[in-house]
């Protein structure tokens, strides 16, 4: 494992589960007790990057959302204080309450003519061996070894279940000179990397950087401190420089 990460996590937070990796392999990870790769994990903050967002690239693949249409052309209610014609990329770029992932949530169902979690269980997790990802009444349960399966075909050439052209317009700003700036969900990071994460407080958060072919990702543990410092110091370390070709990680998850 890279020494660098271990020795932070092994001071600011002992008890989170995290993995660093590249489209190929895993080089650092710490698995949840006792070391298990398919230890159930519960992110409900990672329902929008890994349900959400991956559905909805695939409707606007087969062409049956665009992006720019306004959500009433849907059959959808405008939420309450939202303007008239808001969009989806207006809620993927700027939504950041509550109310823009309901508002998607039902899109998605809408078009994708099921729940959320059949939608993405069927389109994206099952085709990726994600088996024990689910989402029950609202509530995401998975594994390190199945978020680092999405995080790698993120960066991978393949273009099923997650079309390539959905990760690259989603990974490149959206809001022109707006601030803050905003991809389609994933927010920029320094060195070229994009987040998803709770925009303050503890919470899951991944990381993908495609120019350095790096995906990153952290779950806390129930005793962590200050959400924002601790995620900030992980990234920095994860996308160091001098990190950028290690070897892989021994006894890895399964691929």
């Amino acid at each position: 494992m890279t020494p660098q990460i271990e020795a932070l996590m092994r001071t600011a937070d002992p008890d989170a589960v995290w993995a660093v990796g590249s489209a190929d392999t895993v080089h650092a990870a710490r698995p949840g007790p006792p070391g298990d790769w398919d230890t159930p994990l519960t992110a409900d903050a990672l329902t929008p990057a890994l349900a959400l967002w991956p559905v909805l690239g695939t409707l606007v693949a087969e062409g049956e959302l665009a992006l720019h249409t306004p959500l009433t052309a849907y059959g959808l209610p405008i939420a309450p204080g939202a303007p008239a014609g808001t969009t989806t990329h207006q809620l993927l770029t700027r939504g950041d309450g509550p109310a823009a992932p309901a508002a998607l949530t039902r899109l998605a169902e809408r078009l994708g003519g099921a729940p959320l979690g059949d939608c993405a269980a069927g389109r994206i997790w099952q085709p990726l061996g994600m088996t024990r990802t689910r989402l029950d009444d609202g509530v995401l349960h998975t594994t390190l070894a199945d978020l680092a399966r999405f995080l790698r075909h993120l960066l991978s050439p393949a273009g099923h279940p997650v079309p390539r052209a959905w990760t690259a317009e989603s990974l490149r700003i959206r809001t022109g000179e707006l601030t803050p700036s905003r991809g389609l969900l994933w927010h920029p990071a320094p060195a070229g990397v994009w987040a998803h994460h709770p925009p303050s407080g503890p919470g899951p958060a991944l990381w993908i950087a495609p120019r350095q072919g790096r995906w990153a990702v952290l779950l806390p543990g129930p005793g962590a401190g200050s959400g924002s410092r601790l995620r900030t110091a992980f990234r920095e370390a994860a996308f160091a420089h001098e990190n950028l070709t290690e070897p892989a990680l021994t006894g890895g998850p399964p691929s």
